[in-house]
């Protein structure tokens, strides 16, 4: 076999890894939608325990009632309190979707805890709004809930009475 033909398939293989990381970069949403990366972070903040990180991700609506509702004014204090102690602390929360609405966007967390809980994902909800150009806000949340549970669709956690629900 000659080296053109081994520089053509070198060439081809190297363009189609370079399209699949390209393609999955892009259709990763949490890296390019900047309120879905807001709801991604601040979950994580909070459920580890990062309050300063976490409440720097509130609108200043949610920064009062973290002050006026939350033991010790520490949203993770307020995240806590949601899951049992027998789950243990977050692993890690991701995107799962996002529904939007006018210049804002509802959006489901799906969360894993340390103790096992999760493999069904717990079902965690944030509205995000942008409340300056390029600076979005958690403006409410809901949930801390086993998905499989008939009250943790996103359409459930959207209304004012879902569970957990603050503001």
């Amino acid at each position: 076999m000659t080296a053109r033909p081994l520089i053509l398939i070198g060439g081809a293989t190297g363009l189609a890894v370079a399209a699949i990381i390209g393609i999955s970069l892009f259709l990763t949403p949490d890296s390019t939608n900047p309120a879905y990366a807001t709801a991604v972070d601040f979950m994580n903040a909070a459920g580890n325990g990062d309050d300063m990180a976490a409440f720097a991700l509130l609108s200043d609506d949610m920064q009062a009632y973290v002050r006026a509702n939350c033991p010790v004014e520490s949203v993770s204090a307020c995240i806590d309190a949601y899951t049992p102690p027998e789950w243990g602390g977050l692993l890690t929360a991701v995107f799962r979707r996002a529904i939007p609405d006018g210049q804002a966007f509802d959006i489901l967390l799906f969360a894993t805890y340390k103790e096992g809980v999760g493999f069904s994902g717990v079902c965690i909800y944030h509205r995000v709004e942008e409340v300056a150009p390029d600076d979005w806000r958690v403006t409410a949340w809901a949930g801390f809930l086993h998905c499989e549970e008939a009250e943790a669709n996103i359409q459930r956690l959207r209304e004012a009475d879902a569970v957990n629900r603050a503001p």
